[in-house]
């Protein structure tokens, strides 16, 4: 992206190294978070000394925002909003609000409606049905 450019996430417009960048959802932070904290439970005698309050933090934090617990639905999330050609960080920001309605999705990610994408209010509710269905039966 030149100088002259303004960032606009609306039309995805954010500068290259983030639509390169490799996003996580909350629930896959979580996930890498809860793995990592019981490494630290198992290699001391004393988990407490091991854990820094920031991680202690960041672990409460994202297991609070995270939509999805369960390790299999944390990968059928990533898998349905993938099969849409979402950049990383649309995908995440609809992981983790689970927008229920098209118009939510749109305000939430307006880049997903930007002319010359294949995301017409169809495809969307049908994306949201699949996020819905997934909670369901979480």
């Amino acid at each position: 992206m030149s100088a002259e450019e303004e960032e606009n996430a609306t039309e995805l417009k954010i500068g290259d190294e983030f639509l390169k960048a490799k996003c996580l959802m909350n629930c896959e932070v979580a996930l890498i978070l809860e793995h990592k904290y019981e490494q630290l439970q198992q290699m001391s005698e004393d988990p407490l000394n091991q854990v820094s309050q920031v991680f202690e933090k960041s672990l409460q934090y994202v297991k609070r925002f995270s939509r999805y617990k369960n390790p299999d639905a944390v990968r059928q999330v990533r898998e349905i909003l993938s099969r849409y050609q979402l950049a990383e960080f649309e995908l995440c920001v609809l992981g983790n609000l689970c927008p229920e309605t098209v118009e939510e999705a749109i305000a939430m990610v307006p880049s997903i409606k930007t002319k010359g994408r294949a995301h017409d209010d169809e495809a969307i509710e049908k994306m949201l049905n699949d996020l819905s269905l997934i909670k369901k039966f979480e």
